[in-house]
């Protein structure tokens, strides 16, 4: 084996550190005890999160979450600025919102999304050019 080799394990890295995999920092979880998270959903960390009861059990993950949520953030780019899979990110994100450390702000239904008359006058507009 490559690394047994070299003394050194495949799961570490010398600038990186160790590799978790996204089904550990989920304890194997693939969906959100609570919540469905849509991407544009925003997260905003309850009032004194992170110094609940609750967060005491907290993993690093969650905390960076609640972190990032101080302000309302959406789901999208807290996995962005994580660098963590989406499905890790709402799995976490149920686990908080079970926990009432955040409060979750979904989008409004397709009833703000424009006529298809309009988006019609786009395309040919387009088109035009």
């Amino acid at each position: 084996m490559r690394g047994e080799a070299s003394g050194q394990h495949d799961w570490l890295d010398g600038d990186a550190g160790p590799v978790v995999r996204p089904y550990t920092v989920t304890g194997g979880r693939v969906r959100p005890v609570t919540g469905g998270f849509d991407l544009m959903a925003f997260v905003l960390a309850a009032p004194e999160a992170a110094t609940s009861p609750d967060a005491a059990h907290l993993q690093p993950e969650h905390r960076a979450i609640l972190a990032m949520a101080e302000d309302p953030v959406s789901v999208a780019e807290l996995a962005s600025g994580l660098n963590l899979v989406l499905g890790v990110v709402r799995v976490l994100l149920g686990d908080l919102l079970a926990a009432g450390l955040i409060a979750m702000y979904e989008p409004s239904t397709a009833a703000h999304f424009p006529e298809d008359d309009v988006l019609q006058a786009v395309v040919n507009g387009l088109r035009a050019l």
